[in-house]
């Protein structure tokens, strides 16, 4: 039987990098992945190329012959830069994202996978449903808007019936390969560096008030390598652990796994986005049978053991 070839974008960021590993260690596809300013890394069964993804050349060769396209890359950012450069998160991703859809379209692809992201929804108290987006967090505008505008145009494009379109609305995704740096980081990243790096005391920006729905990256490529077994043309759904925990929380669980014995001090002049955002994953459950396995402090275990391997 042939194997189905699949085409990974974004190989070498964070998610792409557990996903294309992941996919890698099956027997039954040919793995694909893009780089671009990142620096490529071998691995067996993956075949990485350079592309530029805002080029519509280079986007219909690199998809030309591919089976499945898993859309990974993308300018992302912490807390700092989405209060600071919101724009940055607009522009690129809108005119990868468009070109990508057009080459899929044109090269009869059967299957395109998006993540998409739960900054589309509003704060609440309540895990949120996927017909709960709409009413956007202010400093998550731009690229929320961005988001919800590519899940209108695969919604679009899968009424020609060609390809089949997977959206995943994922919370905050962490484990290996995560961006451990503080300028950059998201939320658990950030976290572990500080719990990890410190002696005597953990930084926390803001009360740490804030709640955030985390989901092991394990889980997350789980969920993509179910989803290739889809027969709609079009689904969306959310994947996430379907919890709330404080950062001010997450902050106390990484010491006490650690071992680390310290003080917190809240920075009340440093960036903050106060929102509360748990996810309802019944869907995802019914449509693919997918639910989260790894537990919170599980992953948090096997996070700080790859942190400290490969963290210097």
């Amino acid at each position: 039987m042939k194997k189905r070839s699949i085409l990974v974008c974004g190989a070498t960021g964070f998610i792409g990098r557990n996903v294309t590993e992941f996919l890698a260690e099956k027997d039954e596809f040919e793995i694909y992945g893009t780089f671009f300013n990142s620096n490529p890394y071998y691995t067996p069964n993956i075949k990485l190329v350079r592309c530029d993804l805002t080029d519509k050349n280079s986007v219909q060769e690199i998809v030309r012959e591919k089976d499945v396209v898993i859309q990974m890359a993308a300018i992302t950012s912490g807390a700092k830069e989405i209060k600071e450069r919101p724009y940055i998160h607009v522009t690129d991703n809108a005119v990868m994202n468009s070109l990508l859809l057009r080459a899929v379209f044109d090269n009869n692809v059967s299957q395109f996978i998006f993540p998409s992201s739960s900054t589309v929804y509003p704060s609440s108290d309540r895990a949120l449903k996927e017909e709960d987006s709409g009413d956007i967090f202010p400093a998550y505008f731009g690229s929320a808007k961005t988001k919800l505008y590519i899940e209108d145009m695969c919604k679009f494009f899968s009424k020609f019936g060609r390809t089949k379109y997977t959206l995943f609305r994922h919370s905050n995704i962490y484990g290996p390969y995560d961006k451990y740096d503080l300028e950059k980081s998201h939320v658990f990243g950030a976290t572990i560096t500080k719990v990890m790096k410190e002696d005597k005391e953990a930084e926390v920006w803001g009360t740490g008030e804030e709640e955030r729905d985390l989901l092991h990256v394990s889980d997350l490529c789980n969920f993509v390598y179910t989803s290739l077994n889809q027969t709609s043309n079009l689904e969306l759904v959310n994947i996430g652990s379907g919890e709330a925990i404080s950062v001010r929380n997450l902050v106390k669980k990484i010491m006490d796994i650690s071992g680390k014995d310290l003080e917190i001090k809240f920075l009340l002049d440093k960036p903050t986005i106060k929102t509360r955002v748990h996810l309802d994953i019944s869907k995802a459950k019914r449509v693919f049978g997918w639910e989260p396995k790894v537990s919170l402090d599980e992953g948090i275990r096997r996070t700080i053991e790859w942190y400290k391997e490969n963290i210097k």
